[in-house]
């Protein structure tokens, strides 16, 4: 059982990038996590629902075979202690993987939200997809340094 976190794009800006790879290698001490980049739609010619609908094709074929979980600001959301709950009872059940999706620009596809076991709001304001990720990795180490005792979560 892994955990995935399957996103639009590479980060451009490089400190973002450095942080979000920061934390993606810390919560991999503690949860069997792989990421997974699918090719951002170039957007200058094309329909908002166009590049919604590619990327989100993109999204699912990455995430094949796993729980897709949609990070979208409309989702729940929950404690820290509560997500590190939830993560470590889905290890502990040894279930399917788990995807986590973070859409591009234009957020995620209905195809997407449709086949999604669930979403999962972070905030209720929209953050640049690139954010997203970091708060997303932040969360992931802050969840197994919870579930293991240690002493990062106050």
């Amino acid at each position: 059982m892994r955990f995935l976190i399957v996103s639009v794009g590479r980060p451009r800006d490089r400190a973002l990038s450095e942080a979000i790879h920061e934390y993606e290698t810390r919560a991999a001490r503690y949860w069997p996590l792989e990421t997974k980049e699918v090719r951002e739609e170039p957007a200058r010619s094309s329909a908002p629902a166009l590049v919604r609908e590619r990327e989100g094709q993109r999204l699912l074929d990455a995430s094949e075979g796993a729980d897709v979980i949609a990070c979208d600001a409309t989702g729940p959301q929950m404690a820290s202690d509560e997500f590190a709950g939830w993560m470590r009872a889905k290890r502990e059940r040894g279930e399917r993987d788990v995807a986590f999706v973070i859409g591009g620009a234009f957020g995620l596809s209905d195809a997407v939200r449709s086949r999604a076991r669930s979403l999962l709001g972070f905030s209720r304001w929209t953050l640049p997809h690139e954010l997203a990720r970091l708060v997303l990795a932040e969360q992931l180490y802050r969840a197994g340094t919870i579930a293991r005792g240690e002493p990062y979560h106050k």
